[in-house]
């Protein structure tokens, strides 16, 4: 490949991170708070790529003035590096969802019970599935009392055929991504699709599962409404 091809390559690359990191397709890859440093990157490859071209041209047209013929093009198998970057363009796959929180054990991060904040105030109090599961199984349900919670998730099927709200977690991209999963008694849904998003308002209660998978816990919640919703902006916690 010679350096009009790689500059080529490098543009078609950095077109595809910029569009990625100034929409939330990125969001489907990596951490929020990566972005800025997504958007340096792709305007780096971009100003590359234009800088690799026009040197490559200027060059070019001095040394066809000087013997007149251009030198032989490199192997044309090396454009093929141009096809995962136009996947990249034109195709944006969707976050993890229920298939893949199925293949993996829940992960629950240890907490000192004692670093537990009071809940945020309102009724219900609005907090994540990662924050409910983690007072749930350090804290046994202590730092939650009688409080009412509001949380969202996308539902999956357990072992038996129940249904559990999950959401993915991520260290820094969708590579390390895995699933806290909650199970639901009370006034649950039954009849859900798969990767269906809902939001429930329930209490503590002290039942609990283990994870087929890596025999975690699974802590339960007892709810008392629950509503479809759209999937949210970020889908990962």
């Amino acid at each position: 490949m010679n350096r009009q091809a790689q500059g080529v390559v490098l543009l078609l690359l950095g077109g595809a991170v910029l569009k990625a990191s100034l929409t939330d397709i990125y969001l489907r890859y990596v951490k929020e708070g990566l972005q800025p440093f997504l958007i340096g990157a792709g305007a780096l490859l971009v100003v590359t790529a234009v800088m690799t071209l026009v040197h490559d041209l200027r060059s070019q047209s001095k040394e066809d003035n000087h013997d007149g013929h251009h030198h032989a093009h490199g192997p044309a198998v090396g454009w093929l590096l141009v096809l995962p970057v136009i996947g990249l363009l034109l195709v944006a796959p969707p976050a993890l969802g229920a298939f893949a929180a199925g293949q993996a054990g829940t992960a629950v991060p240890s907490k000192a019970a004692s670093e537990y904040p009071p809940l945020p105030p309102g009724d219900p109090a609005t907090i994540s599935i990662l924050e409910y599961v983690s007072r749930a199984v350090y804290d046994n349900g202590a730092s939650i009392g009688g409080r009412t919670v509001r949380m969202s998730g996308f539902v999956i099927r357990g072992q038996a055929g129940e249904l559990l709200l999950a959401r993915m977690i991520m260290s820094c991209c969708a590579a390390d991504g895995r699933p806290i999963k909650l199970g639901m008694t009370g006034n649950a849904p039954h009849d859900l699709a798969a990767d269906t998003w809902i939001e429930v308002t329930g209490r503590f209660t002290d039942k609990a599962g283990a994870d087929p998978v890596n025999g975690e816990r699974i802590p339960y919640v007892d709810v008392q409404t629950w509503n479809q919703i759209d999937p949210p902006r970020n889908q990962y916690q």
